[in-house]
């Protein structure tokens, strides 16, 4: 892991967490992700065997589920899921991406599905439309308030509210509500949210709405809910079905400040269409070659597998009847010319035989006695074999005995399948980045971001290039840009996966995945599974991954989060490893769509349990809060577009467990704080809506570039204090600590000096802050704070022989 500075206590931290990790879960690296049989009465739904066959379109439709366990079921079957998660008291509604067969199975399986959101229609449209536009457009263009006065030696509460937030998005006003109740494990009921409509109104005036149980892998994480609200309130209430009542203050999410960081003459807007790979590529060359001094262009050191695949065809239609035939050759170097017959010679008592003239292979069947075929599809692949191996490979169907007697076939092409322009490369692809910065080396703080590690995203690039162009062309007149370049590494990579991006434009536009073929030929490997081949680049990853026993990808080798044969095993994911390897990166920003999420780690945890990735320290988790509001709020800047405090926060809390991605390598291998955007609510909207995405997100990674500025330069040391109040225990008190700023405590209860050995306060639970600590009246507490840019507070040193730390006693104040 690199060294951030202050980063020692937070290595310990993650060790220590990752030891106790790996005593619970008890997974033998060798069978992790192997397939299992199934248990006795254990949901087959799981194991239903999913599969595109060759031609499918696919359109993304909703799947209605009663509840998270129904959800982690789903997962496991290996269905290509949207980002798209919506939880309400009725159930569970998660957007898929499948094609009609899979639908049948999907059905036949017991699932229930709703609409159809996408269809291929729509994408043939944003092609239509992104070549209209292409033609078009040559140029470039109050505090928590106490709910029974802590009622002297009284228990606590068994409801607590941990967030409410009031928020404007589009037009809307709306309230989301998150609270904790103390029976939410086992007991199923909603909590009812009483609110105001703003200050010294009664509470009740506002209405009333309700939050539902968010349940995860069997776990009760919290309640939640947000509703639509005619005024701002003030505050609410939640009375648990047991009496108890908790009050908290209404918080503003994402105000928009007055102050706008775009100064005059600001120059923004700079894309007027879809682009595919090459054209993305195209674009930072050029970029780079019209501002030299400032950008460079860097090619990654592994070129993908290429846009390009073996000419193959599957003759006959019953399974065991059936041949599948491949290319030796690439489709584009002579295999899209070879064809394959299969001839009945017409005549009784005749023997197989094969003749290849030139690219045409003739395979002349077997007759007995009465003129009828006798050949075997076992027979026939032998043959293919023995005369025509030199050009082909030929096999029996997914692994059948081949005992069928084939059936005659007039001369058949193989072919590739690729439809893309010759424009578009067949050859193994280099990916590239651009570098951009006055002084591109290690000595300035470095920042990344990466997109189109899933091929159907359009949007995400574009976000990209949009980014690169404000950098470089606002350079030349804009203060606060100019400081960003001067001061700043940035990496920009557009598309991490060009293969799988040329396949989405072209052949395919549901592909995911990159295009590398890993099935065998006793599974999918022939020509009616190609588009369902490839490693989910967001899967692939070393840090918690389905090879580490964590849960949210595949083995299947057509599943659509199938994580590929091992870690690592695909040169689009080293090319990353390799960017995030550099020392000087400290923050980064991984672009996907949709579903309008931001998020960071953990992303990932393991089942039966729940046993999650470490999390964050409280300090950590409160910076990634911190940074992702400003970042928020300049996404808002554009339309008023909110991501709701729903959809904010760790990927494992708010989204789903996805084992193996790429942010948490980041964060955990190489110590870098990485977050996750989720763009729009679709993967190839229609172009006036990409176009706001693309504009408002992009507003967010220049944000990002400036909150790693301000982390660079922050030398103010945090301050702190404690909060002593009375406990339920007789002679007892509670105490929380409480920061000016995101920062780690190290604190001592025995006398003892605080050193980054001592005790580090920790988190109350998920989204909650800070944990109280009961202890004994008149007890004598220790301890400093250290922000996330390592600056300590009082400059105190922590290594034992410093003096000036903090001191206090754990006496409440007087009534």
């Amino acid at each position: 892991m690199s060294d951030l500075p202050g980063s020692g206590w937070r290595r310990r931290v993650l060790v220590a967490a990752s030891a106790a990790l790996a005593g619970l879960l008890l997974v033998s690296p060798a069978t992790a992700g192997a397939p299992t049989p199934t248990p006795a009465g254990s949901d087959t739904r799981e194991h239903l065997d999913l599969g595109r066959l060759a031609g499918e379109a696919a359109s993304v439709v909703e799947v209605l589920l009663a509840d998270s366990g129904e959800l982690d079921r789903l997962v496991a079957t290996g269905v290509d899921l949207d980002h798209h998660v919506s939880r309400t008291a009725s159930g569970i509604v998660v957007h898929a991406v499948v094609t009609p067969n899979e639908v049948a199975t999907l059905r036949a399986g017991g699932y229930r599905l709703g609409d159809v959101l996408f269809t291929p229609a729509d994408s043939a449209r944003r092609i239509a439309e992104r070549e209209a536009t292409i033609a078009a457009h040559t140029a470039e263009n109050e505090a928590l308030r106490e709910t029974q006065s802590r009622r002297g030696a009284q228990a606590p509460a068994d409801v607590k509210i941990i967030r409410a937030d009031y928020y404007t998005s589009g037009t809307d006003q709306v309230l989301s509500v998150e609270a904790k109740w103390a029976q939410g494990q086992t007991a199923t009921d909603v909590l009812t949210v009483t609110r105001d409509s703003g200050p010294g109104t009664p509470m009740g005036s506002g209405g009333t709405q309700t939050i539902a149980r968010f349940v995860d892998a069997g776990v009760y994480l919290y309640h939640r809910g947000a509703s639509t609200v005619t005024a701002r309130p003030n505050y609410i209430q939640i009375t648990s079905p047991s009496g108890d009542v908790a009050v908290a203050k209404v918080n503003q999410w994402l105000p928009i400040p007055r102050e706008n960081p775009e100064g005059p003459g600001y120059q923004k807007d700079f894309v007027s269409s879809y682009l595919t790979p090459t054209e993305l590529y195209d674009r930072i060359h050029q970029l780079a070659e019209q501002y030299p001094r400032l950008a460079e262009i860097v090619e990654l050191p592994y070129k993908t597998n290429g846009y390009r695949r073996k000419a193959q065809a599957v003759l006959g239609s019953a399974n065991p009847s059936r041949v599948a035939v491949d290319s030796k050759a690439w489709g584009h170097e002579g295999g899209n010319d070879i064809t394959v017959e299969f001839a009945d010679p017409g005549a009784a008592d005749q023997t197989l035989s094969v003749q290849v003239t030139g690219n045409a292979i003739r395979v002349s069947l077997g007759t007995d006695a009465s003129g009828a075929v006798t050949s075997t599809a076992a027979e026939v692949v032998a043959a293919l074999n023995a005369t025509a191996g030199s050009l082909v490979v030929a096999y029996t169907y997914r692994g059948d005995t081949g005992a069928g007697v084939v059936a005659p076939a007039a001369s058949t092409p193989l072919t590739d399948g690729l439809s893309a322009p010759a424009s578009v490369s067949r050859d193994p692809h280099p990916v590239y980045a651009i570098r951009i910065g006055k002084d591109r080396s290690t000595r300035k703080l470095g920042v990344l971001a990466y997109a189109q590690e899933h091929a159907r995203e359009w949007v995400p690039p574009l976000v990209t290039i949009e980014t690169a162009e404000r950098l470089l062309r606002n350079y030349g007149h804009d203060r606060k840009t100019r400081d960003l370049l001067d001061n700043l590494d940035i990496w920009i990579a557009p598309s991490i996966n060009p293969d799988g991006g040329h396949y989405s434009f072209y052949d395919f536009n549901s592909q995911r995945k990159n295009m590398t073929n890993h099935c065998p030929q006793t599974g999918s490997a022939d020509a009616l599974g190609r588009n369902s081949w490839g490693v989910d680049n967001n899967r692939n990853y070393t840090e918690y991954s389905l090879f580490d026993g964590y849960s949210g990808a595949s083995s299947s080798c057509t599943s659509g989060t199938y994580a590929g044969p091992g870690e690592l095993s695909e040169p689009e994911n080293r090319n990353l490893d390799w960017l995030a390897s550099r020392p000087n990166i400290k923050f980064s920003m991984n672009l996907h769509s949709s579903g309008n999420y931001f998020m960071w780690s953990p992303g990932a945890y393991a089942t039966p349990g729940r046993i999650s990735a470490p999390r964050p320290t409280l300090g950590e988790e409160s910076f990634f809060w911190g940074a992702s509001s400003r970042i928020l709020t300049s996404i808002k800047r554009h339309r008023n577009m909110a991501v709701t405090p729903a959809r904010t926060g760790p990927i494992s809390d708010v989204l789903y467990s996805a084992a193996g991605n790429s942010g948490d390598m980041l964060w955990y291998r190489y110590g870098i704080y990485a977050w996750n955007f989720e763009v729009g609510t679709s993967f190839q909207p229609e172009w006036a809506e990409a176009h706001d995405e693309t504009m408002e997100f992009a507003n967010g990674l220049v944000e990002l570039m400036r909150v790693a500025r301000d982390f660079d330069t922050d030398r103010r040391r945090p301050e702190s204090g404690l909060s002593v109040t009375r406990s339920a225990t007789p002679g007892m008190v509670d105490v929380r600590f409480e920061v000016s700023e995101p920062a780690a405590v190290f604190y001592t209860l025995d006398g003892r000096k605080p050193t980054y050995s001592s005790t580090l306060y920790g988190s109350a639970g998920i989204r909650e802050g800070g944990e109280t600590l009961t202890v004994r009246y008149g007890t004598r507490i220790h301890w400093f704070s250290v922000d996330a840019a390592g600056n300590v507070e009082n400059n105190y040193r922590p290594d034992g022989r410093g003096k000036n730390y903090r001191k206090g006693v754990a006496i409440p104040p007087r009534r």
